[in-house]
């Protein structure tokens, strides 16, 4: 009897580890997946140019990438016909949760609301950028990050 006592005692202990085991790779799966969602859901919110040329009409121009190259050369998002800008004049980049504007070497260099652009720069909505002769204000929009992740955590 107690042989048989100790078989059941050993079957029950092994299940219960097993159960365990199954529980615990449950709960990482479900906390890798929702990571996973959250990241996949990170966008960079739209960005509007409003591009201002001497004698020109205002152009806009909305983007939803995470980087856009200022310049003469065609092959930039935003190309500025004017001869003083250089063919890739500054970009804008959304990273670490922020849009960014960095000068790529220009010759005449880029002004941020006047001041001239040393060093990658944080920018924000109503900032106005200077290439050349040309003027861009920029118009960001809310970025729904917050109701991403608060739809992911309920289940939804």
């Amino acid at each position: 009897m107690s042989a048989t006592a100790l078989l059941i005692l050993r079957i029950l202990l092994a299940l219960s580890l097993y159960m365990l085991l199954g529980w615990a790779l449950w709960l990482l799966w479900r906390d890798i997946r929702q990571q996973g969602a959250l990241l996949a859901g990170r966008k960079a919110p739209s960005i509007t140019l409003t591009v201002q040329r001497p004698g020109a009409p205002p152009q806009s121009f909305r983007f939803e990438q995470v980087e856009i190259t200022l310049g003469r050369d065609p092959n930039c998002e935003v190309p500025l016909d004017d001869g003083t800008v250089s063919a890739r004049h500054a970009r804008l980049a959304y990273h670490h949760g922020q849009w960014w504007l960095e000068d790529l070497g220009s010759t005449n260099g880029t002004l941020l609301n006047g001041e001239l652009l040393t060093t990658p720069t944080v920018v924000i909505s109503g900032d106005e950028i200077r290439c050349g002769q040309t003027t861009l204000t920029l118009a960001l929009t809310a970025h729904t990050l917050i109701a991403d992740t608060l739809r992911i955590q309920s289940g939804e």
